[in-house]
């Protein structure tokens, strides 16, 4: 990519990730935004063409399919000396489980809320299943906060509908912990200033296209699967979700996404 537009280049280095960037997981991105469907498949050329430029090498590119393969996400196979790789259909079910999280435009409306108390011993072990199985949150060792109606099956537990009336600090801290604030701040700076700074007459292919819209995708992703479906009212002064969410989607709306058959030509 010694040839690629600056600007594309320097999108790039703002749109990376600035903790560590597993390549398994930018692959998972990768598959899930462009290539979720089945019979979708994307080359190992067109792999490289996309994963390249974040500066990641092509044995690293290697070692992460390795894994996902004997994860159970992806499958390859060849075509002529193609090697065409394509999710499972594991890697379709789990990449389908979150996706409306993830391309959700607008944040899950304000819903009724309960309360879930254990004791002690069995109870707890009890609210320990259901936090794993379901979309509650825990405010405590013993307590877990719900969205919607409260279950109707769980006698063992204490089950109180309620409305907040005042959250304390302590609780905006569990729930939106300073390296989730500090994600969210930062993606939101980078998509800003990035969208801000594209030049018009720059016409990136779709391999160019994928890997700015991987980028986005991945950082989003791993900022919005740790949110919880929680009225405004639980969120600290600070936080910068809503603003990020829309920089978001107005960049990703600039990068339409391309089909594989598209990105595999290229």
């Amino acid at each position: 990519m010694t040839n690629a537009h600056p600007w594309f280049t320097q999108a790039v280095a703002e749109l990376a990730d600035p903790q560590n960037q597993r390549v398994w997981s930018i692959i998972v991105s990768l598959f899930g935004d462009m290539a979720q469907e089945r019979g979708a498949k994307i080359s190992g050329g067109a792999l490289g063409r996309i994963i390249e430029p974040m500066g990641i090498k092509p044995e690293a590119i290697r070692v992460a399919l390795h894994r996902l393969r004997k994860d159970g996400w992806i499958e390859s196979d060849r075509v002529g000396r193609v090697s065409m790789h394509f999710l499972t259909e594991y890697g379709r079910t789990q990449s389908a489980r979150v996706t409306p999280r993830i391309y959700a435009r607008d944040p899950a409306p304000d819903t009724p809320l309960h309360l879930l108390i254990a004791e002690d011993g069995t109870g707890t072990r009890l609210l320990e299943d259901i936090l794993l199985s379901h979309d509650y949150t825990p405010i405590g060792r013993n307590i877990a906060l719900g969205p919607g109606s409260p279950p109707v099956d769980q006698d063992e537990l204490l089950i109180l509908e309620v409305t907040a009336r005042s959250v304390p600090r302590w609780v905006h801290e569990k729930l939106f912990p300073p390296d989730l604030r500090a994600a969210c701040r930062s993606l939101h700076e980078a998509v800003r200033h990035v969208s801000q700074g594209r030049p018009a007459s720059w016409e990136p292919t779709p391999c160019q296209i994928a890997t700015l819209r991987t980028l986005i995708v991945h950082r989003w992703r791993r900022v919005v699967l740790r949110l919880h479906d929680l009225p405004d009212s639980f969120c600290p002064p600070d936080w910068t979700g809503p603003a990020c969410r829309a920089q978001v989607f107005r960049l990703l709306d600039q990068l339409p996404r391309p089909l594989p058959e598209d990105l595999n030509q290229d």
